[in-house]
């Protein structure tokens, strides 16, 4: 296990001059005055604690074998004098997680008003000397800090793989050295029950373990469970003993678990091991609760009880998504109670179940937490929702006066890529790096100012059905939850993505010497056009996850060399180009290239009409999309890839007959979440907007069974026809279909 330094106690060793920054803290806190000097320590100064801090001095006696002393054992003007950290409560009342600390060359002093905050101000003190340049030394600052969410949440999907406690109490102290104060635990699901359950054996004896290793292979050979012991069989559980032992280290830690029990939906387990529980005259696999019948009722009220037992969280997570109705709709005892309670569809009847769960749990004096499907059919009266479909939900139960946690998957998910995917181990597919974890602002836009209050924070989830190891767990957390930490933590206004960059530049070091699988900081570029169309030209800007690298770029397409112009800040290109840069070291290119096309095609800006409408869940620019002059990138959830459930079907007015030469339309595949590339491409071009000929189709060559992050540029020569009118039409294959922009090509003499 990790051992982090929690408090360090210290010997003046001299002054050093400050000569640049040297306070590295992460997440940024609230006030920093860099001071010169250093404080030096070693093993025999002693940490002096006021009587409130006791268990937080604790940390220090455990994990580092110091002496710990009530000051009250000590002459207070003699503590002042030495080399050492002093946790007082603080004079005046300071919020529960704010903090002060203050190191000069002759000591340490913690100032806060509880345990929280003395916890807050340790942490940073670790990341201090963890990044120190100078063994033994951390540099002179004063330091006046607080969060400006209450709610800072990391969910780990234990459900799918199973993490053993070891790994959970390493995660445990990272968490907490980033000042991330919850840790939901996704203890159930199909792939497996992860909680020992007293009064139900069968979840433990048999529903949590499973006949495949690997969620994939597993979901595709037709989901069988097992049992324990037997010899085939995968899984595993927390007994309660293991659970309780989980709580009370991470409460130590300043971290409160929350535990999810899902419900309705997500219960195949559950159903496998009492199949009394699923819907009559169900003869399939049912991943849902008979709603109809009080036993279902009775089985989540004992479950949630013994867990309420384990778990002192004020929250109650009870899940609520992706609840399927079709046996609900067949099942008579679903209908009778519909029928009993006027229910008047399905989805009153979910609610029907969540609200009889609040009020249970409420009764108990804890508070249901839930995904924002809870929403659908009316929302119990004092649920709390987290927000994960986009930030729709979140505004909406804030609007209606309910805590909200945000956790949108475009932000928040960090089981998508956060790299080029050709680079990285499957996943499950999306494409979220770490500068955009960063920009993450949990305040919606829409959301009207005097609701602000209800948005208690934000949460990073890892859903782990392609993540079977700790190794890899590790791998896909961090660094993005560092960067999740800060968005959380840190005041909008107070955030900058080149300073963040500075001080994470120092925490690889820090997360090295914990023996982190992080994500190392990627060489591949990202390069970004701010286009005009009217004047034919494009601002181009370039950044990477590397921090101050030296960059070589060029503008007409060829590769980047020595003597190739370096990245100083934005420049302009004119007309169409292609840039291409990469990072430079020792003179040489590190890596292929990175490019982005600038095609001034003769579509750019002209009016498209859809004759088949896109998906209102994935609009992008809407009508603009498709013209706009922006690619997409590797995720379709980049605001420039329009999502389609329908055939494309659209007219481009090129507002008046030319020649024109190659059309050109890009669609992505990723099978994980069901996007698929299109059957076929074909094009129709016209001279007055009302007869249409085909000028040409492409078939699709990618096949389906490709797991891995696909695209395919469909071109097809016009070889110079006169057109007005273009009518691009593509055949969804199934499930999603997603393009970027259609390209109309001039005739290459033609200017």
């Amino acid at each position: 296990m990790v051992r982090i330094l929690f408090v360090c106690v210290f010997v003046f060793v001299g002054v050093l001059c400050v000569a640049q920054q040297r306070v590295f803290i992460i997440p940024k806190p609230s006030q920093v005055e860099e001071q010169q000097g250093v404080f030096g320590y070693n093993s025999n100064t002693i940490v002096y604690f006021d009587k409130d801090f006791k268990a937080v001095a604790s940390l220090v006696a455990d994990l580092m074998k110091l002496p710990a002393v009530n000051l009250r054992a000590r002459n207070k003007a003699v503590v002042a004098g030495t080399g050492a950290i002093v946790l007082q409560s603080s004079a005046r009342k300071m919020d529960e997680e704010a903090y002060s600390l203050s190191i000069d060359a002759n000591r340490v002093v913690v100032m806060a008003s509880g345990a929280m905050g003395a916890i807050n101000a340790i942490q940073s003190l670790s990341q201090l000397v963890f990044t120190s340049e100078r063994p033994g030394t951390i540099p002179c600052a004063v330091i006046n800090d607080k969060p400006r969410f209450a709610y800072r949440g990391f969910m780990l999907d234990v459900s799918r793989h199973f993490y053993p406690q070891s790994f959970v109490n390493k995660l445990i102290d990272l968490l907490s050295l980033y000042k991330i104060n919850r840790l939901h635990l996704h203890l159930t699901d199909a792939a497996g029950w992860r909680l020992e359950i007293k009064k139900y054996p069968k979840l433990t004896a048999n529903a949590s373990w499973r006949t495949d290793r690997t969620w994939k292979e597993w979901w595709k050979s037709g989901m069988d469970y097992s049992s324990e012991g037997a010899p085939m069989a995968y899984g595993g559980y927390y007994t309660q003993a293991d659970a309780r032992a989980m709580v009370a280290y991470a409460a130590r830690k300043g971290i409160t678990i929350i535990p999810e029990i899902e419900m309705p939906g997500h219960s195949e387990e559950v159903i496998a091991a009492y199949p009394e529980l699923k819907c009559i005259n169900s003869t399939d696999r049912q991943g849902e609760f008979c709603i109809g019948t009080d036993s279902t009722f009775t089985f989540m009220q004992d479950v949630i009880t013994e867990v309420m037992s384990i778990f002192p969280s004020s929250y109650i997570h009870i899940g609520g998504d992706e609840a399927s109705t079709q046996h609900w709709k067949k099942c008579s005892r679903c209908q009778q109670r519909m029928k009993d309670n006027k229910l008047k569809d399905e989805k009153e009847l979910q609610s029907y179940a969540i609200r009889r769960m609040e009020k249970f749990i409420a009764a108990k004096g804890r508070k249901l937490l839930g995904w924002d499907e809870i929403l659908e059919g009316g929302l119990a009266p004092g649920a709390t929702v987290m927000s994960w479909r986009g930030e729709k939900g979140g505004i909406e139960a804030a609007s209606m006066d309910h805590d909200v946690i945000m956790t949108p998957g475009s932000f928040c998910y960090f089981d998508a890529y956060q790299q080029d995917p050709v680079t990285q181990p499957e996943a499950i597919g999306g494409f979220l790096p770490l500068k955009k974890v960063y920009s993450y602002e949990p305040i919606p836009a829409g959301l009207e100012a005097t609701k602000h209050k209800y948005i208690k924070g934000a949460q990073a989830n890892l859903w782990t059905e392609y993540i079977p190891t700790v190794e890899h767990a590790e791998y896909m957390i961090f660094p993005r939850i560092i960067a999740l930490s800060e968005a959380v933590w840190s005041d909008a206004h107070d955030r900058n993505w080149e300073d963040f960059q500075s001080r994470l530049f120092h925490h690889y070091l820090l997360l090295q010497q914990l023996q982190v699988n992080y994500c190392r900081p990627s060489d591949q570029l990202e390069i970004k056009p701010a286009i005009d169309v009217n004047r034919k030209s494009a601002t181009i800007t370039i950044s990477s996850e590397q921090y101050q690298p030296q960059i070589a770029y060029k503008t007409d397409g060829t590769l980047p060399a020595e003597g190739s112009p370096l990245y100083k800040g934005p420049f302009p290109v004119t007309g169409s180009s292609v840039v291409r840069a990469a990072v430079i070291r020792d003179g040489k290119l590190h890596r292929a290239p990175d490019s982005v096309d600038i095609d001034f095609h003769l579509a750019l800006g002209k009016k498209v009409i859809y004759n088949q409408p896109y998906s209102e869940s994935y609009p992008a620019q809407k009508e603009s999309t498709l013209v706009n002059g922006y690619r997409g990138t590797l995720t379709y959830q980049d605001g420039q890839w329009q999502g389609l459930t329908n055939d494309l079907d659209v007219t481009i007015d090129l507002e008046k007959s030319q020649e024109i030469g190659e059309i050109k339309s890009t669609f992505m595949q990723v099978t994980g979440p069901g996007v698929y590339i299109p059957d076929y491409v074909e094009v129709f071009s016209s001279t007055d907007g009302k007869e249409f000929k085909s000028t040409g189709k492409v078939m699709n060559d990618i096949p389906t069974t490709d797991v891995s992050l696909r695209f395919k540029t469909f071109v097809i020569d016009q070889k110079g026809r006169e057109a007005r009118y273009i009518r691009l039409y593509a055949k969804l294959h199934d499930g999603f279909m997603f393009v970027d922009e259609v390209r109309v090509g001039r005739m290459k003499n033609v200017k």
